[in-house]
């Protein structure tokens, strides 16, 4: 082995950018998630805007009772994403223990390792996109069980959409929902869809809703939100980029609609 040559350290110390990227967009996704990392990747992530990921402890069945459960790992989860530093926004993703838990309580566990920061979750981002396209009356698809789809319709009830049609898939494992193909959910949208619906939210994180959402208003004649979608959106109005994705449906040429 030939002698290591000595090393030395630059006399100078280098600049420092402010940031590596712009804006930094949080994600606390479950453990068992394959979807949401690709689906940010892919929608919200670019040259100006990081997506910084952590993972919190969940186990299937997908019921009221267990997604209740991530409510106490969601501070720590939040506090390891870049600590010490601040965020543009963060997103919890996962509609079911969205509505279960509460978007003010999520909110708050949130910030009490991130103070001040936009809080999305899916089910509030949902009703923002459909507000953005002005309408009251929607179809809903999920891939849960009744039992964890009857909370959804309380939500949405609440917040002042009619409800004209709501179909459920039976699903109890979230690993399973994201394995249903893009191409089978513009089948599914096609039969879920009501006749006097306005547009149809298909809710869960897991499923791969974003890939299929064209296809899916291709295929109602209407406009489609998903969860992943929905918060994609809101997560880069957040971050102040405006420009339009219809590759990724209607909702992402659409201004954020303020609450």
């Amino acid at each position: 082995m030939k002698p290591l040559p000595e090393i030395t350290v630059h006399p100078k110390r280098s600049s420092l950018d402010d940031r590596p990227l712009d804006r930094r967009i949080g994600l606390i996704i479950l453990a068992t998630d394959h979807t949401s990392e690709p689906d940010f990747r892919r929608m919200v992530a670019n040259d100006r805007i990081g997506v910084y990921v952590a993972r919190i402890p969940y186990a299937n069945p997908t019921t009221p009772e267990n997604l209740r459960k991530m409510q106490p790992a969601l501070t720590a989860g939040a506090a390891l994403i870049l600590p010490d530093e601040t965020l543009d926004a963060i997103c919890y993703s996962c509609t079911s223990a969205s509505v279960v838990i509460g978007d003010a309580e999520i909110e708050a566990a949130i910030q009490a390792a991130k103070p001040g920061v936009p809080v999305v979750t899916p089910p509030a981002a949902g009703v923002r996109g459909l507000n953005a396209f002005g309408v009251r009356r929607i179809s809903v698809l999920t891939p849960y069980t009744v039992e964890t789809s009857r909370p959804m319709a309380t939500y949405f009830a609440e917040r002042g959409f009619e409800i004209a049609s709501f179909t459920c898939l039976g699903f109890e494992d979230d690993r399973e929902m994201a394995r249903i193909p893009p191409a089978a959910l513009v089948d599914l949208a096609r039969e879920a869809t009501h006749p006097q619906a306005d547009a149809l939210f298909v809710s869960c994180t897991a499923l791969r809703g974003a890939l299929a959402v064209t296809g899916m208003e291709q295929a109602i004649g209407r406009p489609v939100v998903t969860s992943n979608q929905a918060s994609a959106w809101n997560c880069l109005r957040l971050c102040g980029d405006d420009s339009a994705h219809p590759e990724f449906g209607r909702l992402m040429t659409l201004p954020l609609t303020r609450d």
